[in-house]
């Protein structure tokens, strides 16, 4: 995974070094990590990115129990 170009949020510059960085290899597979935890990468599928960004701009995880 040291070949993708990771990037995060311009809301994350500045304040933290604990981000959600988000890279995306040559056939378009979408790839995520912590920042302050580089080696552990979670992989998806695009459809499945789009359903989650699209909850949490919703707020379905504001309220999140357990």
């Amino acid at each position: 995974m040291s070949h993708l170009r990771w990037r995060k949020s311009s809301f994350s510059e500045g304040h933290s070094d604990t981000c959600v960085e988000l890279a995306a290899d040559s056939v378009g597979t979408p790839h995520l990590r912590e920042s302050d935890d580089p080696e552990v990468v979670i992989s998806t599928t695009p459809a499945a990115l789009r359903a989650f960004l699209r909850a949490a701009k919703a707020g379905r995880f504001d309220r999140l129990e357990g």
